[in-house]
């Protein structure tokens, strides 16, 4: 099977952290859209879609009706009958006729980015909206959608402890499917990287994730990935995917691709896209590629990685191959029946463990 991945770079504003493609502008949309639905027509797969996501920039700040003409584009892929269909959302962003748009579009899942429950916090990360503005969302999203994820993230500028915990306990009251909580990550390029910023320090980060597992578990919400979280059958479809190395095909500007075993990248120029130039770069990966992606991107989620598929796609027992690895964290890593996974501590140096495995 097949999973798609849309790109939509636009956004009201550039997030003080965000070091996505995305543009704080809606120039170009119309011919964005354009170009997008000549990249979808252009490409044939007869394999079966399972899932379908529509990310930024943020989606849900250009017209609904343009959504709707881009999924309409899709009509000529088998789409599964159970296809998790999900677009980004920020609060302030969306009207209830956009909801409504949505769903006579075919989606079912929502991603609504939150990020924090603190007015001060939404201003320091350069948010648009208020907490306000997010349950006013929130409210009118649920009316029409029993999937809904809401993405957080703590370690955050001036953050404390109990902040975090504050936003926990408020976004589990309001019982969504899903929760991703990431710590964040100050890249290069972004306006925080050449600020002076008061973060928490990795004693305090580690202590802030630890809690978010406990009590994510606690209201039913299962860790099945390192910052992802679920009620019982609301696992993301799409996310696991990309962990779990299956074909997926991304379009828009400067979206990635895995087809076969061969890595597509597309052009980051606006300027090249609307031209109609897609791919810029093709990656057809070694053995060695594969085998290092599959135990890294698979040990980020709680299962692990199975040991016998391993066996079967290289011919090679991972235990076999990783030996040294396997043995030099030994205190990091589980072992158990068919399955090799991180242990909490592991998952804190699930990093330094997967620059070994490559």
């Amino acid at each position: 099977m097949l999973s798609l991945y849309i790109h939509i770079p636009f956004c009201q504003s550039k997030c003080k952290y965000c070091d996505f493609l995305s543009f704080p502008s809606s120039d170009n949309v119309l011919a964005y859209k354009k170009a997008l639905i000549n990249e979808i027509n252009a490409f044939d797969c007869e394999k079966p879609i399972k899932s379908i996501f529509i990310g930024g920039g943020t989606p849900s700040i250009i017209d609904s009706k343009y959504i709707l003409e881009i999924l309409n584009s899709l009509s000529k892929f088998k789409i599964s009958e159970n296809a998790e269909i999900t677009i980004e959302l920020n609060p302030g962003t969306v009207t209830e006729e956009k909801l409504l748009d949505y769903k006579k579009a075919g989606i079912n899942r929502l991603s609504i980015g939150l990020q924090s429950w603190q007015n001060s916090l939404l201003k320091t990360l350069g948010r648009i909206h208020t907490i306000e503005d997010f349950l006013l969302t929130y409210n009118l999203a649920k009316k029409h959608f029993n999937n809904i994820n809401i993405d957080l993230m703590f370690s955050l500028p001036e953050q404390s402890f109990e902040m975090w915990k504050n936003t926990l306990e408020n976004v589990t009251n309001l019982n969504p499917q899903h929760i991703s909580a990431y710590s964040l990550i100050v890249e290069e390029g972004t306006p925080f990287y050449d600020m002076n910023l008061n973060l928490p320090d990795e004693k305090e980060d580690r202590k802030m994730y630890h809690y978010t597992i406990d009590y994510l578990n606690s209201k039913g919400y299962f860790q099945y990935e390192f910052s992802n979280f679920a009620k019982k059958g609301y696992e993301s479809k799409h996310n696991k995917v990309y962990w779990e190395r299956e074909n997926y095909k991304g379009f828009g500007l400067g979206s990635a691709s895995l087809i076969d075993n061969i890595r597509y990248k597309n052009t980051t120029s606006m300027e090249e896209y609307l031209k109609g130039i897609t791919i810029s770069e093709k990656e057809v990966l070694t053995k060695e590629d594969e085998m290092a992606e599959f135990m890294f991107l698979g040990l980020r989620k709680t299962e692990g990685v199975s040991i016998s598929k391993f066996t079967t796609l290289f011919n090679i027992s991972p235990l076999e191959k990783y030996k040294l690895v396997l043995e030099k964290y030994k205190n990091f890593i589980e072992i158990k029946n068919d399955r090799i996974f991180l242990n909490t501590n592991g998952i804190d140096i699930s990093n330094q463990i997967f620059v070994d495995m490559i």
